[in-house]
């Protein structure tokens, strides 16, 4: 499910939530499923509980999940996802399609990319 890289830089709770928010993305989790309680989810990465909150309450910030207390956590609507995130994601789109143009990848080359991702296909 997840891969923790402890010679990555990132905070080992920033690549669980990176992980979760992919597995989210590319549809792995998919809306209201249930997430691993915090508690199962350490055990089964060998670090600490507090870890996993971190990574969750970070998520859920964002919208990718929400909470019910007594029940879990869960993948929230795609709709959720808060707009702050959305223009994060959109000045680095900005600025890596900048240098791609930059690269000599054409117009006509990235739009056929967001067209297969938008359709499912792998780029």
């Amino acid at each position: 499910m997840l891969n923790l890289d402890y010679r990555d830089a990132r905070p080992i709770y920033e690549q669980v939530r990176d992980g979760l928010r992919r597995l989210m993305v590319t549809g792995a989790i998919r809306e209201g499923e249930k997430l691993p309680s915090v508690r199962t989810l350490a055990s089964s990465l060998a670090i600490n509980p507090n870890t996993i909150q971190r990574a969750y309450e970070a998520l859920e910030a964002e919208g990718y999940l929400y909470s019910v207390p007594g029940k879990g956590s869960f993948a929230a609507p795609h709709t959720g996802v808060d707009r702050g995130r959305r223009e994060e994601l959109l000045v680095r789109f900005d600025a890596v399609t900048a240098e791609l143009l930059y690269l000599g990848v054409g117009g006509e080359a990235l739009v056929a990319r967001v067209r297969a991702l938008e359709g499912g296909e792998s780029a």
